[in-house]
């Protein structure tokens, strides 16, 4: 059903072009919108008016209309006047509320529609004979993007991302949960990745919001068949996961550029905690000092390059081969050897990967 404030406002409207006054009713009597300022009308001509096969008929001055919704009674139409001018408008008025009626009832069809497509509720067959019906193409480039909202800003933040896109039929913005909005996306030709970069970073700018407030912003793959959008979906859900963890200072962050981050994710708890055993024994990267998880952090940064290291933590390189030297005698790992930097780099993420799923379980 249209919302009240909807019927408020297209009945102004009419009455702004038409001078005549309106009033919409439900089939027993209730006023759901009205530009009278002291409109009282008899119950029992609402239902009267109701149960007679007429469409339309003058009743005490006022003119009265039907409006169906797929040949049942939705509304009734009130318009003031007795004479044909009247009945011309209020017929005019009452097909733009029956078209009101359709483009409602096909927005809400379509965001059903997307909705179960994103979660894979559809049967292939039905994924295509709905979407003819409903006027969407199904063979074009599309890209599902997700934005986590803190839940206070939430429905503001849907109003305001939905006037970048204007209104443009082709995209389609809903939500399957109360934290997050869903972007689906129709790419043009030519557009691709870096499109979806700045068009998320301009979501970010106009709702003035960035990670430092709780935003998340991920998006998929692009896909080729509306038959695919889950697949985007569930890619940029594991992406807003993967970048809490592995990239926690980026505002934006795509499924394609998760790197190991990817992997590590999909591995099971029982054998993260395994690998971290066989690397650090009964100990755990969470055991170091300060200065010694520093020391590592930019030893990685600059790609293993001692001097390049030691210079930017304001060191001596001797006193950065001692702290190296020291960790290898703790782990059994030299960072300066290729392969043991990397097993060390695995193992770190491994343990930020299971400090997160430890927050989800409380």
């Amino acid at each position: 059903m249209i919302s009240s404030q909807v019927l408020q406002n297209t009945l102004e409207g009419l009455k702004e072009i038409s001078r005549t006054q309106f009033c919409v009713m439900d089939t027993d009597g209730k006023t759901l919108a009205s530009t009278f300022t002291d409109f009282e009308i008899q119950p029992g001509d609402v239902q009267a008016f109701v149960d007679s096969p007429a469409e339309s008929q003058l009743v005490r001055g006022y003119q009265y209309f039907k409006v169906n919704d797929d040949y049942q009674l939705e509304y009734i139409l009130v318009a003031h006047g007795e004479d044909e001018d009247t009945y011309m408008i209020g017929k005019l008025a009452a097909f733009q509320l029956q078209s009101l009626i359709v483009a409602y009832k096909e927005r809400f069809d379509k965001d059903s529609f997307i909705k179960n497509l994103l979660l894979d509720n559809l049967l292939l067959v039905d994924i295509y004979n709905r979407a003819k019906k409903l006027h969407i193409e199904a063979d074009v480039r599309r890209v599902v993007m997700l934005i986590e909202l803190p839940q206070e800003r939430e429905h503001s933040s849907v109003e305001s991302i939905k006037s970048i896109f204007g209104g443009k039929s082709k995209d389609f913005i809903t939500a399957v949960d109360e934290k997050s909005v869903i972007i689906v996306k129709e790419l043009e030709e030519g557009e691709g990745y870096e499109t979806m970069d700045k068009l998320a970073q301009t979501i970010l700018d106009t709702l003035g919001l960035s990670r430092e407030d709780g935003v998340h912003v991920a998006y998929g793959t692009i896909v080729k068949e509306l038959k695919e959008v889950s697949r985007s979906y569930k890619e940029a859900r594991m992406a807003l996961d993967v970048g809490k963890i592995f990239f926690p200072e980026k505002d934006i962050i795509a499924y394609s550029s998760l790197g190991i981050g990817r992997l590590i994710y999909q591995l099971p708890i029982p054998l993260c905690k395994m690998f971290i055993k066989e690397i650090f024994g009964g100990k755990s990267p969470d055991d170091f000092d300060e200065e010694t998880l520093t020391t590592i952090d930019k030893f990685f940064e600059n790609s293993l390059n001692v001097s390049e290291t030691s210079r930017q933590l304001y060191i001596h390189r001797n006193t950065l081969v001692y702290r190296l030297d020291k960790l290898q005698k703790s782990t059994g790992l030299d960072l300066r050897v290729f392969e043991d930097a990397i097993t060390f780099k695995i193992a770190l993420m491994v343990v930020r990967y299971m400090k997160y799923m430890e927050t989800l379980e409380y």
